[in-house]
């Protein structure tokens, strides 16, 4: 099974700082949505303001929502040509061993 991941890079122009917050915005928005706890076990992003980017993990429902979120926060913010979205398709990471007793 494969994962679901958006990249975010965003223009020169756009002050990382408020990207950043807008991020948090949405993880925010998601926790509305789908509890504290489910966002905590469940959702996972990276971002990264040396390199202007942000990659969000859309695998699941919480992920998805995540991404609306940003997307539709930062266009509004920034404008829909402050920044470009790539859905990468990445392998599923392998599964933990069970614990046998």
């Amino acid at each position: 099974m494969k994962r679901t991941v958006y990249r975010y890079r965003f223009e020169k122009d756009v002050p990382m700082k408020e990207a950043h917050d807008s991020l948090l915005l949405s993880v925010i928005g998601a926790e509305c949505l789908h509890g504290e706890a489910r966002v905590r076990m469940e959702a996972d992003y990276r971002f990264s303001r040396a390199r202007r980017t942000c990659v969000v993990d859309a695998s699941g429902p919480v992920g998805t929502d995540i991404c609306r979120l940003f997307t539709g926060f930062a266009s509004r913010e920034f404008g829909r040509d402050s920044f470009t979205v790539e859905r990468i398709q990445r392998p599923d990471a392998p599964q933990p061993e069970p614990i046998t007793p």
